[in-house]
């Protein structure tokens, strides 16, 4: 006879303890302990019959994952070509950022012949259709129901026979067979666990929706991105018309690629050329305003980094970034505080990344200490040039990847300069494509803002 016994589990996490705890010792979260009851069932002392096939490495035969296109190329990009057969997807993002509707744009357009149900625990399905009806969605394959039970939507699968289920939100759903709360760790993850495996024994494609934190991390256990084959992270500013489509994981492609969406009245419309859409009413000879080239995955982008520098009327300056991390910027301002000598600790200095993107690879250093910079001398950098570059601490300028991409880039948009990394310049020599383009290599920061301030 199964026996009941009482834990406290983190609703951040998922660690459990025997008592109740005030701090979680694994994720210092407070007040996230919750008492739930689990059985526990005596154990045969007979060894379990092992019914599954055994494989020799050298025996499989290895066949190409079958794939159907979204209809939406950018987010084919994202996902390594469109959907496998049989995956289990993670869309996360912040409330509002535009979830939904994306995948009902997708719903639309999903270029295969079987049913897509779409399942709502956050919405009615006169709801549904009331958004359905403003994006122009008409695809009489789709099909929709409001319904938060497991139970209940694992009978609609089976039933219906769905070539894609798309669960909105995973948080919503219960398993009546659990004694915890919906949205709970313990919730969370064993209906996950149902969903992959109905997912993996049908050949259905799931996609699940998951609630962020005030962190911006998926809530609920960190399992739930372990256990699903694509996580993608819906990023931008609620005020903001641009949306950014990243992958965290995939095991089907690439995780550096990113699409690139505008929200619009009429829904999320792809952006096809990002750098122009970037660039546009771009400041001339103005202060503190630079253009760098940045690679996302293989598409490589043009941006606007811009600087304010003035001098503080308080003791402590003040240092602010926006689509940049912060610890990068204040150790960019001391590299030209040390080997430039400009006296920055007596200004504040406010970054910020136009359109609101988030970059974080170092291949932005230089344009960032050049924006500064330029603010700070109240110099205008040339409009028509680009710079790409790493800076180390000792100031010097180091060679980053991709750089034919990143000038290819500049020169579509017709950019007449570029400031690279001197170890650049052996490949960029190889490239006869760029003519007209003034190229200059440069070793360290005091060289490169001599060029262009």
């Amino acid at each position: 006879m199964a026996k009941s016994k009482s834990v406290f589990v983190c609703q951040e996490c998922g660690y459990e303890s025997s008592k109740w705890l005030g701090k979680c010792p694994a994720c210092d979260q407070w007040n996230t302990f919750v008492e739930q009851i689990q059985e526990v069932r005596s154990r045969s002392t007979q060894p379990a019959a092992g019914n599954a096939k055994v494989f020799n490495i050298n025996d499989i035969q290895l066949e190409e994952e079958e794939r159907y296109s979204t209809g939406i190329k950018e987010m084919d990009r994202v996902l390594g070509g469109g959907i496998v057969r049989g995956s289990l997807i993670l869309v996360g993002g912040d409330p509002g950022i535009g979830k939904s509707t994306l995948l009902l744009q997708v719903c639309e357009r999903l270029q295969m012949n079987g049913k897509v149900l779409y399942v709502s625990g956050e919405e009615s399905v006169k709801q549904i259709k009331l958004r359905a009806d403003r994006l122009g969605i008409k695809n009489g394959r789709l099909l929709m129901v409001s319904e938060t039970n497991f139970r209940a939507i694992e009978g609609i699968i089976d039933r219906e026979k769905p070539e894609v289920v798309i669960i909105d939100s995973i948080q919503t759903v219960f398993d009546d067979e659990l004694t915890s709360a919906p949205g709970s760790v313990s919730q969370v993850r064993e209906v996950t666990g149902g969903l992959l495996r109905i997912g993996k024994g049908n050949n259905i494609t799931i996609i699940i929706v998951g609630h962020v934190t005030k962190e911006g991390a998926i809530a609920g256990p960190r399992v739930l991105e372990h256990m699903v084959d694509t996580v993608l992270y819906f990023e931008g500013e609620r005020h903001l018309s641009y949306r950014v489509l990243r992958a965290v994981k995939n095991r089907f492609g690439s995780t550096n690629e990113i699409g690139i969406f505008e929200m619009r009245d009429i829904g999320l419309v792809e952006v096809q050329n990002p750098s122009m859409t970037m660039l546009s009413g771009r400041p001339v000879n103005v202060p503190g305003s630079v253009v760098i080239a940045s690679v996302e995955g293989t598409r490589p982008m043009l941006i606007e980094i811009q600087a304010l520098v003035c001098a503080t009327s308080f003791g402590m300056p003040r240092r602010m970034a926006t689509g940049v991390d912060y610890n990068r910027v204040t150790l960019l301002m001391a590299v030209l505080e040390k080997r430039v000598g400009m006296q920055l600790h007596n200004y504040d200095a406010y970054i910020n990344v136009v359109g609101g993107l988030k970059i974080d690879e170092p291949a932005c250093d230089l344009g960032i200490t050049a924006s500064i910079a330029s603010s700070y001398r109240d110099s205008a950098v040339d409009a028509n040039t680009v710079l790409i570059g790493e800076v180390g601490l000792t100031g010097e300028v180091r060679a980053v990847s991709q750089i034919e991409k990143r000038l290819m880039e500049a020169y579509r948009i017709g950019f007449k300069s570029c400031i690279i990394p001197s170890g650049n310049m052996k490949m960029v020599k190889q490239l006869k494509s760029l003519e007209g383009m003034d190229i200059k290599g440069v070793e360290n920061v005091h060289q490169a803002l001599d060029l262009i301030l």
